[in-house]
């Protein structure tokens, strides 16, 4: 049987981005659990603000064909998604928005994100470590065929969190986030058994 293969992401954009260095985290859990894992920085595709005029003149960019196909390439994600104002960033919906687009007319719909397996995680620097946001993230994803795992993991006091490799500080965290990675990966196993 071959390896599981996810798409790791974080929703945000900025470099020293607390979730990209979950994310990042979450993706070697995976590895050392058997996937493949590919990580990518919503950054490098260059998005444009999700504009049906600008797709109708020039088609979809190509950031989001990039982020589409890999998509459709992997069987499951790992998102790590920062709280903005009590939900996903605009980066992060306006990537899914973009993937959601079909390049044609044949093409089935949603077919990026129907049937693949997700696992959510989230850090911030306040209290609650992001969860508010993950509620949002969690009923987008379900209404575009993407089936969610149930478990989470929110990493709070994220300023605090990580040491100077990105690595996570404290082990009881690191534990929740292995656990997780390494549940995405078996059900994805599963499924394509």
């Amino acid at each position: 049987m071959s390896k599981p293969k996810i798409l790791a992401f974080a929703g945000s954009t900025r470099s020293g981005s607390f979730n990209k260095k979950l994310v990042n985290v979450a993706a070697e859990a995976a590895r050392t659990a058997g996937a493949t894992v590919t990580v990518v920085d919503l950054r490098d595709l260059a998005l444009p603000i999700f504009d049906q005029d600008l797709e109708d003149a020039k088609g979809m960019p190509e950031g989001a064909k990039r982020f589409k196909t890999l998509l459709r390439e992997h069987d499951g994600m790992l998102i790590s998604s920062p709280e903005y104002n009590s939900s996903v960033t605009g980066a992060l919906k306006n990537a899914i928005d973009w993937a959601s687009r079909a390049e044609s007319k044949d093409e089935p719909s949603l077919v990026a994100f129907h049937g693949k397996t997700a696992a959510l995680l989230s850090a911030s620097p306040g209290a609650l470590g992001g969860l508010r946001g993950l509620v949002h993230l969690r009923s987008i994803l379900g209404n575009i065929g993407v089936i969610v795992l149930p478990d989470q993991v929110a990493i709070p006091t994220a300023h605090e969190a990580f040491d100077d490799a990105g690595k996570l500080k404290d082990e009881r965290k690191n534990k929740q986030v292995a656990a997780l990675a390494r549940s995405l990966v078996e059900i994805l196993a599963k499924l394509a058994a």
